[in-house]
């Protein structure tokens, strides 16, 4: 904080100098303030400037190379500014060129370098119209500075040749530093930061003390110490004061009114001197950058058509696709539907799906995760309609495919797109409904197939919709797959194995319904149950059993928790009673049990004994025939032990050789 006071400190007592010589400008140019005013003065003034200038070099690392070589080239210029107060102040005629020269013209080409950099550093990927928009701006500049002062120059060129190249080297220098930094402007979109615009002040001082200068040279009308002078010193203190402004940060730009002007401004300067041109006479130099910023801002007009063209094409692609899928969405069906171009005789199908389960995979897994699993759908979609049509995402959990079934059974296909929509795993099943409209059979314009569809697949939504008692059902089969794994395939084989046996005693659908949910749930009561009970490796003490012996009473109670499956309640207290009375919980014998209680019990002792259980290994089929035989009248129902052998007899009769059925319970 100290060292900046300190730099504008020095700053301050410069400027304040050069108001007052600014002032005594204006007022009298001539006029004797002691040595205050003395010519050697501002020489001094400048120098304090270029230290100061190369502090900054020396104390801040941010851009140093750019920022060392403007102040070497305001150096030089000082060099030369001494120099030429030494010697040539009141020289009657000034030579040329004089080493005050060297100085002077090694500052363009230094400041120039440095400010390239800058440039680079400060203006990262500028697009390519912004390029062309400076280029226009410093072609028009330097169109205007050749009309101003480059002919005057070459008029009253001499004979020699080095007395006329450093002549037309002033104006030709400034014309390129000057046309760059408008073009840098230009390129950074108009925006005048605090450093780039004193930079860009004080190198257009220099631009419009030169031009003065060389006009006034010409005319051998050159008077020094006057405010010409003055106009110099301040232009390369503003350069130098520069160095110490940070650069502001880059923001985004937005489009404006000015993006636009600027170029139309400079390319019209271009117009202009053309036109001026055919009135007057204008120089070769300034008519040729005329009309290069012209070529140039054609060159603008062809690449702005070019960019607004592929944004258009970006735009409509957007508004066709969906953005989480990539799929495309319900603008892009609408139209392939309303630009159909069907050869005779062929029909397209439009099938809309709805997705099943998904609102509560949302709500269990988290929107990322639905997010996710949308966009694996969406994929699978696309994967199967590949060759066969196109898949939509309509928004939300709503995907539509539009098939061309050629040849193909349409069935087939829609079984398959609703399988590409349907994914499983741990703790949940996504799966899918729709409706179909045949194209243009049943609907000729987009809306109304999209009506129809929709109409077809949320009847087809509402005919598969589960009953209030197969919810309750599956909410409490997933329950105690979550509490007990190893259940799921046991209640399986054993839902199965009753249902047969049901069939085979000729029982009512709504007997057999009542079997199969029994099944399904009669181990419900095992969720409270311990684990280190439910999975003991070895024989259970009594207290232990009256664990078990508690679960189908608990049982009981969960499934009469839900009135849809209150009627199945009995079934699951029932599951543990004997055909002779010695079961639990009730001590409930023949024919007072209930038939559905009766199969599930028979069913479920017949899959105990032919599979692995924690305390023994499981029995061959033929030793689990012959213990339910020997059960029969005691355990079991006789009448249901007859039908559970001929149903199991039957499937390994027809299960072939060798087969998943056949092996499920291998005879040792």
């Amino acid at each position: 904080m100290t060292r900046n006071r300190i730099v504008w400190a020095g700053y301050t007592l410069v400027f304040g100098w050069l108001l007052a010589a600014v002032v005594r400008g204006l007022v009298d140019p001539h006029a004797d303030l002691g040595p205050f005013f003395s010519r050697f003065v501002h020489d001094g003034v400048l120098a304090i400037a270029c230290v100061l200038a190369f502090a900054r070099v020396a104390l801040k690392r941010e851009e140093r190379l750019a920022w060392a070589l403007i102040a070497a080239g305001l150096t030089a210029w000082t060099a030369g500014e001494i120099y030429y107060t030494s010697v040539l102040w009141t020289a009657t005629v000034v030579p040329l060129p004089s080493p005050a020269d060297v100085g002077y013209l090694l500052m363009p080409p230094l400041v120039l370098t440095g400010l390239v950099l800058l440039v680079r550093n400060r203006m990262h990927r500028a697009p390519r119209t912004r390029i062309i928009d400076g280029l226009v701006a410093a072609l028009a500049i330097g169109a205007i500075s050749a009309a101003l002062v480059f002919s005057t120059v070459a008029d009253q060129a001499t004979g020699k040749v080095l007395s006329n190249a450093v002549a037309l080297a002033y104006p030709l220098l400034d014309l390129v530093l000057l046309g760059f930094v408008v073009g840098a402007l230009a390129g950074i979109g108009w925006r005048f930061d605090r450093s780039w615009g004193t930079l860009a002040l004080g190198v257009a001082l220099f631009w419009a003390a030169d031009s003065v200068y060389l006009i006034q040279t010409a005319h051998d009308a050159f008077v020094s110490d006057t405010i010409i002078d003055t106009a110099w010193w301040i232009g390369l203190t503003l350069m130098s004061a520069a160095a110490w402004i940070p650069a502001q940060r880059q923001e985004r730009l937005r489009a404006g009114l000015r993006l636009i002007l600027m170029p139309l401004l400079f390319a019209s300067t271009g117009l202009a001197l053309l036109v001026y041109g055919n009135i007057a006479h204008l120089d070769w130099l300034a008519t040729t950058l005329a009309a290069l910023a012209l070529v140039a801002t054609m060159l603008r007009l062809l690449l702005s058509f070019q960019l607004n063209t592929h944004m258009l094409h970006r735009s409509q692609g957007e508004a066709m696709t969906d953005a989480l899928t990539g799929l495309p969405n319900r603008r892009a069906l609408a139209r392939d539907i309303d630009t159909l171009d069907l050869a005779e005789g062929e029909t397209l199908v439009l099938a809309l799906f709805d997705l099943d389960g998904f609102k509560l995979y949302n709500d269990t897994f988290g929107h990322p995760a639905g997010d996710a699993l949308l966009q694996r759908l969406g994929h699978a979609l696309g994967n199967f309609l590949d060759g066969r049509g196109t898949a939509y995402r309509m928004g939300g959990d709503e995907f539509c495919a539009l098939i061309r079934p050629g040849d193909e059974v349409v069935d087939p296909i829609l079984t398959g797109t609703a399988g590409a929509l349907s994914e499983h795993g741990r703790g949940f099943t996504v799966t899918s409904s729709y409706g179909s409209v045949i194209l243009p059979l049943e609907a000729a314009d987009a809306d109304a197939a999209m009506k129809l569809a929709d109409q077809r697949m949320y009847a087809q939504k509402n005919a598969g919709r589960a009953s209030a008692g197969r919810q309750s059902t599956d909410v409490l089969l997933r329950a105690l797959a979550e509490r007990s794994p190893g259940l799921t395939e046991h209640l399986q084989h054993v839902t199965d194995l009753a249902v047969g046996i049901a069939h085979e005693l000729a029982l009512t659908d709504d007997e057999i319904s009542q079997v199969r949910v029994g099944a399904e749930l009669h181990d419900i009561g095992k969720v409270a149950v311990p684990d280190e009970i439910l999975h003991k490796p070895s024989a259970l003490d009594d207290d232990e059993w009256e664990f078990i012996h508690g679960h189908a009473l608990i049982g009981e109670r969960i499934v009469a928790a839900a009135p849809s499956l209150r009627h199945i309640a009995p079934v699951v207290r029932a599951t543990h009673e004997r055909w002779d009375g010695t079961g639990y919980p009730d001590g409930l014998s023949g024919r007072v049990i209930p038939v559905a209680a009766r199969i599930i019990a028979a069913a479920e002792a017949f899959d105990a004994m032919t599979h692995d259980l924690p305390y023994r290994a499981r029995m061959t089929t033929e030793a689990a025939f012959s213990e339910l035989r020997a059960c029969a009248g005691t355990q079991f129902d006789p009448v249901v032990v007859s039908a559970l052998l001929k149903v199991e007899q039957r499937a390994r009769e027809a299960a072939p050789a060798g087969s998943a059925a056949s092996a499920a319970r291998p005879v040792r």
